[in-house]
C-alpha cells in the first residue's frame, strides 16, 4: 500500500485543523507552500509540480513562490485518496471537475469515500477493477514463491 494513510483527509494540518477545512479558513493564514504540503501529505515536490502541471490543484504565485490555498490543500487530499483507491488521474480530474460544478451539492446517488463522491457504478467498477488486479498480483506472487522454493532445493 502506498504511504499516504486512510486517514489522510483527515489528518490535522500545520495549523491544527482537519485537511477538510475549507479555503476561507485556511486563507485567512497566508496559504501554505510547497513544501508544507509536500511535508504534510508525505508526497515529494516533484508530485505537487506534477499535478499542477495537470491542472489539478493551482496554487497563487508570489514571485516564484507557490503558494496552496485551503481549497488546494483539501484537492490534494482528495487526489490522493482517488490514487490509493486506484482512480486514474483522468478519473480523478473528472470527478473534482464534478464536484466544482455541483459546488458540493449532491442531487445523485452517490457515496463519500474518503471525502470523494462517488456513484454507486463507479464504486462497482472499481471493486472489479481491484479485485482483478488482486487476483493478477496473487498469482504473481504464488509463481515468485514458486521459483523461490525451486532455489532453495538447487
Amino acid at each position: 500500500m502506498s504511504r499516504h494513510s486512510l486517514a489522510l483527509a483527515a489528518a490535522p494540518n500545520r495549523e491544527g485543523r482537519s485537511n477538510s477545512s475549507t479555503a476561507d479558513e485556511s486563507d485567512t493564514t497566508g496559504g501554505f507552500t510547497i513544501s508544507d504540503l509536500a511535508r504534510d501529505f508525505g508526497v515529494t515536490l516533484r508530485t505537487l509540480r506534477f499535478y499542477e502541471s495537470r491542472g489539478l490543484i493551482a496554487p497563487a504565485r508570489s514571485g516564484m513562490t507557490r503558494i496552496y490555498s485551503g481549497r488546494d490543500r483539501a484537492r490534494l487530499a482528495l487526489i490522493l485518496k482517488g490514487k490509493q483507491l486506484g482512480f486514474t488521474l483522468v478519473e480523478i480530474r473528472a470527478m473534482l471537475a464534478n464536484e466544482d460544478k455541483k459546488g458540493g451539492e449532491s442531487g445523485d446517488k452517490s457515496a463519500s469515500v474518503g471525502g470523494l463522491q462517488l456513484s454507486q457504478a463507479q464504486v462497482v467498477e472499481q471493486l472489479e477493477l481491484l479485485r482483478s488486479q488482486h487476483s493478477e498480483i496473487e498469482d504473481a506472487i504464488a509463481e515468485l514463491e514458486a521459483s523461490l522454493a525451486r532455489f532453495a532445493k538447487a
